[in-house]
């Protein structure tokens, strides 16, 4: 794993069933932010927030939202686990935004570490489990697809170079609350989960690509395969919140069948 080399995947401590959650329901000390034109760590316009014993994405103390596309990293990275987010879309979404982010969020994982990324990269070199909500118009408009800012996967056998490919989920409609799962094998079998339901699974993440602009040359190397890297929550001009995000490390499980 070339992205978060120098940060080996490490444990977090876990109760007595394997499960620890990496939000702590206080506050965002434990994670990493990056914001589109800022540099690591500003947490511009309080975007991630915790209210509420959520994390909460807002932009009610933004001007013009600019592209500030933002991703709040768990500090450490991870390679083999199962992850459970719970999420709603609410509020007014930013018009000033492009388009496509209407009820769109994301989780990001095998991502670069957010230390890695200039002030001017746009989206982390990661894979994202998109969470998309419906838009109420009787269209279906599934979530827990599957994008891929700078990456690639092998889907149904074949090196997939598709932006995103859509799940078989539901459509959600409204603030409702989805649970989403994902279950990641290092660089072998990721599958992804909604409210129960199996909707997509496929295999060998590997840096390739566009959609990631202004990276650091010396990180992205086509066709380095990912079997590690960091978990990040995304916004993009919708707000949305989290009041849910734990972890079961599968580390140990899958040594032992080896």
């Amino acid at each position: 794993m070339a992205i978060a080399a120098c940060h080996p995947a490490q444990k977090v401590q876990t109760n007595k069933d394997g499960w620890v959650s990496l939000f702590n329901g206080r506050d965002i000390n434990d994670w990493i932010v990056k914001i589109h034109h800022h540099e690591v760590g500003d947490n511009f316009g309080n975007t991630f927030r915790v209210e509420d014993s959520m994390i909460k994405v807002r932009y009610d103390q933004y001007g013009a939202f600019n592209e500030q596309f933002g991703h709040l990293y768990y500090k450490t990275p991870f390679s083999y686990y199962h992850l459970v987010v719970e999420y709603r879309f609410t509020g007014e979404w930013r018009k000033d935004a492009p388009s496509y982010t209407l009820l769109n969020s994301g989780i990001m994982f095998h991502s670069q570490d957010p230390r890695t990324m200039p002030k001017e990269q746009d989206w982390p070199i990661s894979v994202e489990f998109q969470l998309l909500g419906g838009l109420g118009d009787g269209n279906q408009r599934p979530t827990g697809n599957m994008c891929s800012p700078g990456t690639h996967i092998v889907y149904n056998g074949v090196l997939d170079t598709r932006h995103c490919i859509n799940s078989t989920s539901k459509t959600y409609d409204g603030d409702q609350w989805v649970r989403a799962e994902l279950i990641v094998l290092g660089d072998s079998l990721i599958t992804h989960i909604i409210n129960g339901d199996t909707v997509m699974r496929y295999s060998k993440p590997q840096i390739g690509g566009p959609v990631v602009n202004n990276y650091d040359p010396r990180i992205k190397k086509d066709g380095t395969i990912l079997s590690s890297g960091f978990i990040a929550l995304q916004s993009e001009g919708q707000p949305v919140d989290f009041r849910k995000v734990e972890i079961k490390d599968l580390t140990e499980e899958i040594k032992g069948k080896k």
